[in-house]
């Protein structure tokens, strides 16, 4: 439990409530002593130091129960010899100094433990950049190009243009689809094939014309499985009349 023989000392003095200056040599020596035969209970072999603590507290008692030199020569006894506690006094105030630092640097320690830190890293490449100046380098010169050329540009907007959208009627596109059968010589053709057109107009106009073909009986349709390519067959000059028939097999 103890550090070392003055760690046990100022424990015993400390538990006794007296001051460290003025030791009762006996009761603190019979405590110590106590706790070495505690040890010995214990089966704990006591370390050399506190042996050697408790000879010299014996000692000091035994100095302390010596009676005092005769009057006559108390003069001469005062000159040579001093309090018999004294030096141990001295090791124990400098013992109680340095524990009292021991502890202080042990809470620093707990304190830094809880605290993490790493190594410190460049943040400039965070930090917000400076905007380029966007006439840097430029002279009068490039400045007069540069509004010549926004001058001919402007002049450009006021130009109007006019655009013609492609009239395609359904009959037209019937037409061309009955072509393709007779160009190809093919009784059978994809739908895929016959839908290339790239404008919306052009491709609702196709599908509207393959109704029509469909309902006077030009071409039938049919497919063989679902999401499967629809197959257009061609059946001849069809009937005008007629009703638009279509097949579907899976």
């Amino acid at each position: 439990m103890f550090e070392g023989p003055l760690d046990l000392l100022l424990h015993l003095i400390e538990k006794a409530e007296v001051d460290i200056a003025d030791i009762p040599i006996v009761e603190i020596t019979d405590q110590y002593l106590a706790y070495l035969q505690q040890m010995n209970t214990m089966q704990l072999e006591p370390t050399s130091e506190f042996l050697v603590m408790a000879s010299k507290l014996l000692h000091i008692k035994s100095k302390m129960l010596l009676p005092k030199p005769p009057v006559m020569m108390a003069d001469e006894w005062e000159e040579e010899e001093e309090d018999p506690r004294q030096q141990l006094v001295e090791k124990l105030l400098e013992y109680k100094k340095y524990k009292s630092i021991a502890e202080h640097l042990r809470d620093k320690e707990v304190a830094q433990s809880l605290v993490y830190s790493k190594e410190p890293i460049d943040l400039s490449v965070f930090l917000p950049s400076a905007p380029k100046n966007p006439v840097q380098g430029l002279d009068l010169t490039d400045l007069m190009i540069a509004f010549q050329k926004a001058l001919h540009r402007a002049g450009k907007r006021d130009q109007v243009s006019t655009i013609e959208r492609d009239e395609i009627s359904i009959q037209e596109r019937m037409e061309n689809i009955l072509d393709i059968f007779k160009q190809r010589k093919e009784q059978k053709i994809l739908f895929s094939k016959v839908v290339t057109a790239h404008s919306r107009m052009e491709v609702v106009v196709t599908f509207l014309a393959i109704l029509e073909l469909m309902k006077t009986k030009h071409i039938r349709v049919y497919q063989h499985t679902n999401f499967e390519d629809i197959v257009m067959e061609y059946r001849g000059e069809g009937k005008t009349d007629g009703q638009a028939t279509t097949e579907s097999s899976n």
